[in-house]
């Protein structure tokens, strides 16, 4: 799927210089961190969601040992 992504002269340049680093196209790098942030967000959630889920479960337990 196409998409057209504006960014600023400043963001545009960072993402050169960071692709020039890497050898790589400037689409390879912002999907890249595309990915990377997505994968990151996701982990953060399902986390936040198993303690929301156990943490009333242990909160007697877990109040004493802060103590």
């Amino acid at each position: 799927m196409a998409m057209t992504l504006r960014l600023t002269e400043d963001e545009t340049e960072a993402l050169r210089r960071r692709a020039e680093r890497e050898s790589r196209s400037m689409q390879e790098v912002a999907r890249q961190a595309i990915r990377d942030y997505v994968e990151s967000s996701s982990r953060a959630e399902l986390l936040d969601e198993v303690l929301d889920a156990e943490i009333p479960r242990y909160a007697e337990a877990l109040e004493r040992l802060g103590r």
